[in-house]
């Protein structure tokens, strides 16, 4: 089979190398890739969102398959893009359609999703800029911190949280009135704050069945000891020492099934799959969120550790076959840590280069922002690689990682070394 991967990230350099280890493979193409896709597959010079030229990749390349990495194809509707066409309504996407999408399209539509089906989330009410002064009264009924999340697509920044209630209603009115996202805050969801520990679980569904993934925890802040900034995330673990049998059982009892069932009763046929991020709260999982995606890092310690041939359970997707295909998972612990660019998640520099992840042993390099300049491989974005180690303990495999990013150079390199501190 010829796949085609939509993405340029570290997410999709992960997907690219597990499907390239399937017996099921001819070529894969990937649309636009990075420099660590273009050594094991075919970069395509198209834009994910442009679907004119991503048709016009899939028919030139008589490509059998289409998976979807981010979040923006997806919502913005490319398989449903592919159902309307005569050309391409027979070729799989995975992802879900426009209607699937909504889950992370729109944090009221998920929140209301999660309220009908009768699955635990914090309590919340939405708002516009014609009910601004409704929104600053609910925030006065609420104990800090105050969280507020733009409704729409916001690229990882619409979501706020706020100790002082003063400064809540003055973002609020921000977000609202002056457009602070843009029109993804046209609605601004206030909710209550949880606490406890975070934690994502994923989901396969091929919308009747479903496989529960390996479950991750990644690390937002761009400082030691989860400080400062957040960033699209700078590591992860997979799995989760504190997720034990017991929690993830009211995982999938409380939240996934629920979800998937209440997909069902919607009428929406989802199929690909469910980022469910968790708070674990005194033992008892709470969704803060849903994706309609694999996460970045958190996709680059679980396809590692996920043994079975992902075309395999994607076939399975497509054809609604997923119960049935084969489905297994290592014990073994895998980290991963993220290179990002000096100055990042503010203003950075691109064009760096980057030499020594060649010498890395024992370490997968997944490559994110990163380019070709000839032979040379160069900075092309925030995050610039994730190295990512599997062992039979976490100490283990952070330390691996560490060891190989001790060889790995460009300007400006800048990394956690603390990633998994809080779970050993």
């Amino acid at each position: 089979m010829n796949i085609l991967i939509l993405g340029s990230g570290g997410r999709e350099h992960a997907f690219t190398k597990k499907i390239t280890e399937s017996a099921k493979v001819t070529k894969v193409f990937v649309a636009p890739g990075n420099a660590g896709t273009a050594a094991i597959a075919e970069n395509l010079a198209v834009d994910p969102t442009d679907f004119e030229s991503v048709k016009a990749a899939v028919v030139a390349n008589e490509i059998q398959m289409v998976v979807v990495g981010p979040e923006a194809p997806l919502v913005a509707g490319v398989h449903d893009y592919f159902l309307a066409d005569e050309e391409l309504k027979n070729i799989p996407v995975i992802g879900p359609k426009k209607d699937g999408a909504l889950l992370e399209g729109s944090k009221d539509f998920s929140k209301q999703f999660m309220q009908k089906h009768g699955i635990p989330t914090a309590q919340y009410q939405s708002f516009t800029k014609d009910s601004l002064e409704e929104g600053k009264a609910f925030l006065t009924t609420l104990t800090p911190p105050f969280v507020l999340k733009a409704d729409g697509l916001a690229a990882g920044k619409g979501v706020l949280i706020i100790d002082d209630l003063a400064e809540a209603q003055a973002e609020l009115e921000d977000m609202l009135t002056n457009e602070k996202f843009g029109a993804a805050s046209s609605t601004v969801v206030i909710e209550e704050f949880l606490r406890g520990i975070e934690l994502s679980v994923f989901v396969l569904t091929d919308g009747k069945s479903y496989k529960v993934l390996p479950s991750a925890k990644d690390y937002k802040r761009i400082g030691e000891g989860d400080t400062g900034l957040n960033t699209g995330g700078m590591g992860a673990i997979s799995p989760v020492p504190f997720a034990d049998d017991a929690f993830l059982a009211k995982v999938e009892e409380r939240v996934v099934k629920p979800t998937v069932e209440g997909l069902q009763k919607d009428g929406i046929d989802y199929r690909g799959f469910i980022f469910i991020g968790l708070m674990n709260v005194a033992g008892d999982p709470f969704v803060i969120e849903y994706n309609v995606r694999m996460g970045d890092p958190e996709t680059e310690v679980v396809l590692p550790r996920i043994q079975s041939d992902l075309l395999e359970l994607f076939e399975g997707v497509a054809n609604q076959t997923l119960d049935s295909k084969s489905y297994e998972v290592t014990s073994q612990t895998a980290t991963t840590v993220m290179l990002v660019s000096g100055g990042y998640p503010e203003a950075y520099e691109k064009g760096k280069q980057i030499s020594g992840f060649e010498q890395a042993e024992g370490s997968i390099v997944y490559h994110a922002g990163t380019k070709l300049d000839g032979d040379k491989v160069l900075t092309s974005g925030g995050r610039v690689m994730a190295i990512t180690t599997l062992a039979d303990t976490m100490g283990e495999a952070l330390a691996t990682s560490y060891k190989n990013i001790e060889k790995i150079t460009f300007d400006k390199m800048n990394y956690r070394t603390d990633i998994g501190f809080d779970l050993q």
